[in-house]
């Protein structure tokens, strides 16, 4: 993977993100997983120092880089995750939102963060962000009542450089998309719509996430305890 061909670029949509790379990686079934997205605790360095640690398939890209991180020890004894770097901190934004796979199963939770140099909550907001993805302990319908649990030994983050161009990474699945718009409007399902293919995934189409993800918001309902995640932030939400 070393001699990439003319515009090669590592482009995972977020359900091979969850379901390829994150359970690979944490079942443990794929060695080579960690050429091509290593494991970096990116909250111990400032972003501009994560690409140069990024995998083969994405340390040439301008743009977006893709890491696992280990869940932090005070993390897994009940504390709150630490999210301050050597000279800034990462700041939650917008509302936490399920993943979606294209056969409109919950098959993850993610996160939009923003890096702001300085202290809290006096810092400067930078064109630096991440997508931290967590994935489900089993997928479940959008209408399952039974509350979800996070596999919580490691996360996937995507560590990016806001751009102002919308793209297709973060496009819900066609069938979703659709099935949602024709919920909050009947006449839209009368009307003709084509899927993208595959190919179409490199395109600057789409949406972006959490703010810039075109996913949906998953409502505090009693089927997650949004309560517990959000508070795990040391920072309030924007």
């Amino acid at each position: 993977m070393t001699d990439l061909p003319p515009g090669f670029r590592f482009y995972p949509t977020e359900e091979e993100l969850l379901n390829f790379y994150l359970g690979n990686k944490l079942e443990n079934t794929r060695q080579d997983m960690e050429r091509v997205i290593p494991i970096v605790d990116v909250y111990s360095y400032d972003p501009v120092q994560l690409p140069p640690m990024s995998g083969e398939a994405s340390i040439r890209d301008p743009e977006q880089w893709f890491f696992f991180c280990p869940r932090q020890e005070r993390e897994a004894q009940g504390g709150k995750p630490a999210r301050t770097t050597p000279s800034g901190y990462w700041k939650a934004t917008g509302s936490p939102s399920y993943v979606f796979s294209s056969q409109n199963q919950r098959i993850g939770v993610k996160k939009t963060m923003v890096f702001y140099t300085g202290r809290a909550p006096t810092g400067t907001k930078t064109q630096w962000k991440m997508n931290e993805y967590k994935t489900l302990e089993e997928a479940s319908s959008s209408t399952s009542t039974t509350p979800p649990r996070l596999r919580n030994e490691f996360s996937v983050c995507r560590v990016y450089i806001k751009s102002g161009t919308l793209r297709s990474f973060d496009r819900r699945p066609a069938a979703v998309a659709m099935n949602t718009e024709s919920q909050r409007n009947p006449e839209a399902s009368s009307s003709s719509a084509n899927p993208q293919i595959q190919a179409d995934r490199t395109s600057s189409q789409g949406s972006s996430s959490s703010g810039d993800d075109g996913s949906q918001p998953v409502a505090a309902d009693g089927t997650f305890d949004w309560n517990e995640y959000i508070n795990s932030e040391p920072f309030f939400w924007e």
